[in-house]
């Protein structure tokens, strides 16, 4: 895993504390991590305090304080305060916001039921994905995550687990489903997805339940917050074409976007301006060389209704499945 240092100004107090307890971002603690995050580095680094120094001080490793400070993990309530003494924190007001922001960033988020088929690696993404303002993704085998059908979620996660006993298939999908609550809810994220004609012609699950699956997106990018557009064989060769990515804005503007990208059994999360900056010119390029989203709506309806009625369901086994 790859994360580098956050970068921003400093985020307002309020702010901070109504993100981390406000409608929609209560079902994650990675806003209030990160922002917790920048104020210890900022506040240790002000006094001059190295990580090793801190971490020798209250019996903790380097790697923890590290990880706190990139907010990928909370922090004990006790250790922040003793943090808060070390760099020299003695206003009351600030030690109040930020110990609730701590209670805020030790939160388990919703997905923690579903712990025995969510790998470690993938629980940054499910807090990043359920607090973001903004996800733009681009998938070249697969639907994406949040705009699949249960029946076509089956499908894609058998591929990798066709092993697994049903009650645990079942759980997988019931997680895929209860992520896509974020596309219902009050103050859902702005998704814009770019698919590859190539995931739209492979009948995943057969026939069917692609046919289905087409049909639920045209449904779905007719939300006002969801964009949908086909990369298609016409356009030839393009720079994304090595795999899938997806691209997280968190609803503070002071903290960095994410670049997410998933490897067959691990993921990178790239925060480094210079990663991120090259990963929205590709983002980009792909948006202005796909159909229109009025064209893709479209081919949706061509490419369904090309499918035979007795298309047998493909066998081949999948990868960048656990979303």
């Amino acid at each position: 895993m790859r994360i580098t240092d956050v970068t921003g100004g400093e985020p307002a107090v309020g702010d901070a504390v109504r993100d981390g307890t406000g409608e929609g971002a209560a079902a994650s603690p990675a806003v209030p991590r990160r922002v917790l995050g920048i104020r210890l580095r900022r506040l240790r680094e002000a006094q001059y305090i190295s990580r090793r120094e801190a971490a020798e001080a209250i019996r903790v490793t380097h790697q923890r304080i590290e990880d706190v400070e990139h907010g990928r993990t909370g922090c004990a309530l006790r250790d922040v305060a003793d943090l808060l003494t070390i760099y020299g924190v003695t206003d009351e007001s600030e030690r109040a916001v930020l110990t609730a922001l701590a209670q805020q960033a030790n939160t388990p988020g919703w997905w923690q039921a579903f712990r025995g088929v969510v790998p470690a690696w993938l629980h940054t993404y499910l807090g990043l994905e359920q607090a973001a303002s903004v996800i733009r993704t681009y998938e070249v085998q697969f639907v994406p995550g949040l705009l699949q059908t249960a029946e076509y979620a089956r499908a894609v996660i058998e591929l990798a687990h066709e092993e697994e006993p049903e009650a645990g298939i079942q759980r997988r999908v019931d997680l895929r489903m209860r992520r896509q609550q974020i596309l219902r809810g009050p103050r859902s994220p702005h998704v814009w997805a770019v698919i590859d004609e190539a995931a739209l012609r492979r009948p995943v699950g057969g026939a069917a339940v692609m046919r289905a699956q087409l049909r639920h997106l045209v449904a779905v990018s007719e939300l006002p917050h969801v964009t949908v557009q086909i990369m298609p064989f016409s356009a030839g060769g393009h720079a994304a074409a090595g795999g899938p990515v997806t691209l997280l804005r968190l609803p503070e503007s002071e903290l960095s976007d994410v670049v997410y990208v998933e490897q067959l059994d691990s993921a990178c999360y790239l925060e480094d301006e210079t990663d991120i900056e090259a990963y929205r010119r590709v983002t980009d390029r792909l948006v202005t060389r796909s159909l229109s989203p009025a064209d893709t709506r479209g081919m949706l309806h061509r490419i369904a209704e090309e499918l035979p009625d007795d298309e047998p369901a493909p066998t081949v086994a999948g990868r960048f499945t656990c979303r």
